[in-house]
């Protein structure tokens, strides 16, 4: 899996990444949607990596996936930001989230997601 993250995401990513965690997760948010199969990709900061993710090759931040939910994304993803600072995740087949708020990609403990 790979992670095309544009020079105008990375420079807004810097400047959430408050705490300065080392890695960018992608998950996919089931929480109020029903089921395990509904839900949104969605990206946060993580202090550490446990044993159940996998690396994604990415061109800025050290990236990483849980096993169990990468079926849910394309193997080549784009990461860009749109309309001031909402951040648009997409692949070639179409966009996965055209509306991740800067507000949630904040720092996330492994053990909430």
């Amino acid at each position: 899996m790979e992670l095309k993250i544009t020079p105008s995401a990375e420079m807004v990513l810097k400047e959430l990444n408050k705490k300065g965690d080392p890695y960018l997760l992608l998950w996919y948010d089931t929480d109020d949607c029903g089921c395990g199969v509904n839900g949104l990709p969605m990206i946060s900061f993580v202090g550490e990596v446990n044993s159940t993710y996998q690396e994604v090759d990415s061109n800025v931040y050290p990236t990483y996936i849980n096993r169990q939910q990468a079926v849910f994304f394309h193997p080549k993803l784009k990461l860009d930001v749109v309309n001031n600072g909402t951040f648009r995740l997409s692949s070639p087949e179409g966009i996965l989230n055209p509306f991740i708020s800067a507000s949630k990609v904040k720092s996330m403990d492994l053990n909430e997601g």
